[in-house]
């Protein structure tokens, strides 16, 4: 539910270039989720361009991108509580990156990139370059909307068309990407979808083209058995309202201890629940019972400067 070959925000074939079936349909997902938040009275976090993207895909034309469009509101555990899940983790990854990039990172790397618009809404300090990993057919539908709305980056904006499972690092670093500068990456809502070897194969990756200062944030799954809040509202009503089947849609294999890794190699690391924001900025989904948010862990990274 996030944002590559193997995300959210990435996806199969379709008439808009991949965003229309599969993995990719949950792109759409999370920018309607993204525009709701939007026009909430107490946003976590602002995207004007989310709802452009649910509008421009046949797929989800009908699909609310406001609030007052869902007849029971926030008491819906898809348009309510799990909508408002994405915009607490937009608010938060979007901290993380601008605290980053303060810090002396000027190099950003956007894994699974989809319909992340981050590059034309936050305010980035001069020199930044925003690389956008994913799928061609999913760009290419973000730059039709985007042109569609004559949006101008606020940075440095790099596509880099590739599958993550072909060799997005020689095609990251032919973009103009500089493995010796700091660099900060985000994995959002992707490492779900993506089997234990081919998340291991992504961190041991960022970790080799990681100078010291740099950053990364991703979100990971601890639950031992996904299946085990198969009923859980969230999941059913995801399927029920919009079709889309998410337990069908993650891999369920074993996980690797992706933080244990970096911390091995040297990496700061802590790992968070999305609660904790909750707490922090005063609203945002709270426990429940039969919890599909459970198990979701938010893992924030710092490897050291020499």
């Amino acid at each position: 539910m996030g944002e590559t070959g193997g995300t959210e925000e990435a996806g199969g074939a379709g008439e808009t270039g991949g965003v229309d079936g599969g993995v990719g349909l949950t792109a759409l997902l999370v920018a309607a989720a993204r525009a709701i938040e939007t026009h909430r009275q107490d946003p976590l976090a602002r995207d004007v361009f989310a709802e452009h993207f649910v509008l421009a895909a046949p797929a989800c034309a009908s699909w609310p991108v406001r609030l007052q469009q869902v007849p029971d509101g926030d008491a819906n555990p898809l348009w309510g509580r799990f909508a408002r899940y994405f915009g607490l983790r937009t608010r938060v990854l979007d901290d993380f990156l601008l605290r980053s990039v303060e810090a002396g990172a000027r190099q950003v790397v956007l894994l699974g990139a989809g319909l992340d618009s981050r590059a034309f809404r936050l305010d980035w300090p001069p020199g930044c370059a925003i690389f956008e990993v994913d799928r061609d057919g999913v760009l290419a539908f973000k730059h039709e909307v985007l042109d569609g709305l004559s949006a101008e980056p606020k940075a440095a904006r790099v596509p880099v068309p590739v599958d993550l499972r072909a060799d997005w690092a020689g095609a990251l670093t032919d973009a103009g990407f500089d493995a010796a500068a700091p660099s900060v990456w985000l994995a959002e809502g992707l490492l779900f979808y993506l089997p234990d070897a081919a998340e291991t194969s992504l961190i041991e990756t960022v970790d080799r083209l990681s100078a010291g200062g740099s950053a990364l944030a991703f979100e990971v799954k601890l639950d031992k058995d996904l299946l085990e809040y198969r009923d859980s509202p969230l999941y059913t009503s995801t399927t029920e309202q919009i079709g889309i089947d998410l337990l069908s849609l993650f891999d369920r294999g074993p996980r690797p201890d992706s933080a244990g890794h970096l911390t091995g190699k040297g990496w700061s690391t802590s790992v968070h629940t999305p609660f904790d924001f909750t707490r922090h900025h005063g609203r945002g989904p709270l426990p429940e019972a039969n919890d599909a948010l459970a198990g979701n862990r938010w893992v924030f990274a710092n490897k050291p400067r020499p």
